[in-house]
């Protein structure tokens, strides 16, 4: 049976990225470099909803009352 080819793509540009390359998942040290950047500036950010912690410390405190 054959195996069915699956085309990865670089997250920055959309080229097809080789799985071999050595800058996988990018298509280039450039792309992998563009990405790198945008980390460090703060580009990409990871957060989580701080109302929700709020809103159950809040209510804690309410029921300990």
């Amino acid at each position: 049976m054959p195996q069915k080819s699956i085309k990865l793509r670089c997250p920055i540009c959309k080229k097809v990225a080789k799985t071999t390359g050595p800058d996988f998942p990018f298509c280039s040290d450039r792309c992998r470099l563009i990405d790198l950047g945008k980390w460090a500036t703060g580009g990409y950010v990871i957060s989580s909803p701080v109302s929700d912690a709020d809103e159950a410390i809040s209510e804690f405190d309410v029921e300990d009352n």
